[in-house]
């Protein structure tokens, strides 16, 4: 199978299609369009196609772009052009999630899969609101019940609406906590040992001003003979 002629039909699904596609529907859509018998497009090539369609639109010259996100392939445009298209749809595109949303949110992507009491537990206030709209956003899915616990309570994840929201493919490549952590207390210490350093350390050259400063008191203080 040549490169050069999957990689128009890879270019044209990517491009109509609404959601991301993974590679392995990529395939199975571009056998099914083109009729393959014998010669059939395999996964290798077409992410070698894929990498080439990327390659071809990572240039400055266009303004989106083709990103794996969400499992899968999606042309996106590209973050420096945000402002721009926001004008598009105005404050609706830029809606953002309220703060209880948010920590509800976080908490599912962290410990996936929960119920909505060890929700909150966490959170210490009571979550129905912030996870129905979650939901309705499909942000946040219903997993299933968890079966061991009594009344066996619906559990949460989150969907896969969610990976296409934030950019990211799988919850693995969410920020470690423990990572962030050890970042904000490194920078944090490092700050305020550079402040000390220069409060209670002088340079040499404030060394040599204190110096000649104290030699000049101390010729001035010598009685005359």
């Amino acid at each position: 199978m040549e490169l050069s002629s999957i990689i128009p039909h890879i270019e044209a699904l990517i491009f109509a299609s609404d959601k991301p596609l993974a590679v392995s529907d990529l395939v199975e859509l571009l056998n099914n369009a083109m009729g393959f018998i014998e010669d059939r497009a395999t996964e290798d090539q077409v992410n070698e196609a894929v990498n080439a369609i990327k390659e071809k639109y990572d240039s400055e010259f266009y303004s989106f772009g083709l990103f794996q996100i969400g499992g899968g392939w999606q042309f996106l445009t590209k973050k420096e052009y945000h402002k721009t298209i926001a004008q598009l749809n105005g404050d609706k595109f830029l809606k953002k999630l309220s703060a209880a949303s948010i920590e509800t949110l976080s908490i599912v992507a962290y410990k996936q899969p929960v119920t909505k009491s060890e929700i909150e537990q966490i959170r210490g206030v009571n979550c129905d609101y912030a996870i129905q709209k979650l939901l309705e956003k499909e942000l946040v899915v219903i997993a299933g019940r968890k079966e061991e616990a009594v009344g066996k309570p619906l559990i949460y994840c989150t969907s896969k609406s969610f990976m296409d929201y934030f950019g990211i493919n799988s919850s693995e490549d969410l920020p470690k906590i423990k990572e962030i952590l050890d970042y904000e207390i490194t920078e944090a210490t490092k700050i305020n040992r550079e402040d000390n350093e220069e409060n209670e350390n002088p340079t040499v050259s404030d060394k040599e001003e204190i110096d000649e400063t104290r030699v000049e008191e101390i010729k001035d203080e010598k009685p005359e003979v």
